[in-house]
Parts: C-alpha cells; structure tokens; sequence
C-alpha cells in the first residue's frame, strides 16, 4: 500500500480502480466470525432410584466480609428506626397543620383555669396576711415634682422625679 500523498490527481483508469478497491474492501467481513463457546454445563448422569445420596462437600466461597454484612445489618436497623421517627414526625406536624383557633382555646382552656385558680388563691394569702396598720397623729404629705427636659435635635429625654 502506498499511502504517500498523492499530488496529482488520478486518471480515469486509476479512479476506477481505486474505487472498486475501496467497494471491495468495504464489504467484506472486518474479523473472522467469533466461535462460541458453551456458558453452562447439564450433568445428565442418572440418579439412583432409591438411597440417600452423600452430602457433597462445597466450599466456603463468601464475597463479603464479616464487618462489611454487620455494617449493612446495622444500616438497615438504623434505617427502620430513622423511617420510625420520620413517621413520628409527620405525625405531629400533620398535626399542627390542621390547628384551627377553636383547637387552641380548647387546649389551653384547662391551663388558663389552672392559673386563674392560683393567683385567685395568691392573692387571698397574701391579703391574708397582711397586717392592718393603724397610725395615730398628724399625716403631712409632700409631693416634689421636678421635670427636666433636654431637647435638641432629633433626640429628647425628659425625666420627671417624683418625690
């Protein structure tokens, strides 16, 4: 094969021949055809017609380590409990999704009771124990109220002492 570059170009005779070359070439069959060969075996030997048939000896031939199939048993525990508190927590928020004011009231309705029924019970011990104080003699009261006020500007403070 010459394969320098040709500079001229190619007679009528060449041409022809050169393109039944390349037709040629083109179908023809790249590779020979592959040979198959078998992928399975069938053992068609008979089997006994009564007996027990000894136990054939097979290898231990395990893929996977010991801590590699412990790690995936784990994973799926961990798995099963992580699928538990998702369950859980779509509980609760389907739960809160569907909060209406009527449903707030009604829970809360016992702790505002609650509270009401001790600070009614505060207050009666604390006016429970309060001492009545009588004072005998004269009572002078005097009030001072100084009002200051600084203001200038975007800012003021005004502060009033009562005294």
């Amino acid at each position: 094969m010459d394969f320098e570059p040709i500079t001229r170009p190619l007679t009528d005779d060449e041409a022809k021949a050169e393109a039944e070359r390349i037709m040629a070439r083109s179908f023809q069959p790249a590779m020979p055809p592959v040979r198959h060969f078998p992928t399975s075996f069938r053992d068609d030997t008979p089997l006994p017609d009564y007996g027990d048939t000894p136990p054939v000896h097979q290898d231990d031939k395990r893929i996977v380590p010991a801590w590699a199939a412990g790690i995936a048993v784990a994973s799926i525990g961990v798995g099963a409990g992580i699928t538990g508190v998702g369950c859980g927590a779509w509980l609760v928020l389907q739960g809160l999704a569907s909060v209406t004011l009527y449903g707030v009231l009604m829970v809360t309705l016992p702790f505002a009771g609650a509270a009401m029924v001790a600070t009614a019970i505060g207050g009666a011990f604390s006016k429970a124990r309060r001492s009545v104080t009588v004072y005998e003699g004269p009572v002078v009261k005097n009030t001072q109220i100084n009002n200051t006020s600084n203001q200038c500007g975007m800012f003021s403070r005004t502060r009033n002492d009562v005294r």
